[in-house]
């Protein structure tokens, strides 16, 4: 069969509240995200593992509350003083763990958010206990935020964020791809997102409809890696 080229064409993920699939593993992320106006201190942790739908969740919260968001890597350059007019949303704390001059800027906007009377939104895979700041006062102040953890994918869940997945690429699985998924990939929304890549590629070179064998093909090769 003749290779087909592929080309990595941008994929656009889905990120409206109604794309969201609720479970008990992050109903309880979704009701406090719901309650912003009522969170201790005017500040909420959500954090959570690659793939969970911490970004997912904070575009919906943005969205609701006209919210700025961004990486904490992007503070430098910004106007802080700007930024705190608005209910403002950070990715990816601990990214700036050991940069005194990023961390110091985050302490700045935390302080002058809060005092504006907005909200914050801090997110990353892990709890703010083990982000390795530096800063003190900064450290202090995101440990005593109060805090959600996004638990680790159900079936139901895992089925949904394959599917969504899936229709963020534009492709359509057989039925029985994602049950065969479910049976045999590792169960993280990090291998989701590396299985569903991984297919959409060899679907692309290969000239191939995804289903079952493609989708075993594709686990075979990643173990073998």
């Amino acid at each position: 069969m003749a290779r087909q080229l592929s080309f990595d064409l941008p994929v656009r993920p889905a990120l409206g509240r109604e794309d969201f699939f609720v479970s008990p593993g992050n109903a309880m992320a979704v009701a406090l995200l719901d309650g912003w106006r009522n969170w201790a201190g005017g500040k909420l942790v959500l954090y959570g593992p690659e793939g969970s739908g911490k970004t997912h969740l904070a575009h919906v919260w943005a969205e609701t509350t006209n919210a700025t968001i961004l990486n904490s890597r992007d503070l430098a350059g910004l106007d802080i003083p700007s930024l705190a007019r608005n209910h403002v949303a950070i990715e990816d704390i601990s990214a700036i763990a050991d940069d005194r001059a990023a961390e110091e800027l985050l302490f700045h906007l935390h302080n002058l958010v809060l005092a504006e009377g907005n909200r914050l939104l801090l997110t990353d895979t892990r709890p703010a206990q083990v982000w390795g700041l530096t800063l003190p006062d900064l450290q202090s102040r995101m440990q005593g935020a109060q805090s959600i953890g996004l638990e680790a994918p159900d079936d139901a869940l895992l089925t949904a964020v394959l599917t969504k997945l899936f229709a963020d690429r534009q492709l359509f699985p057989s039925p029985d791809t994602i049950t065969y998924l479910l049976r045999h990939m590792d169960r993280s929304f990090s291998s989701a997102i590396k299985v569903v890549a991984a297919i959409d590629k060899t679907g692309l070179e290969q000239n191939r409809a995804v289903n079952r064998k493609l989708a075993s093909e594709v686990l075979d090769k990643l173990r073998n890696r």
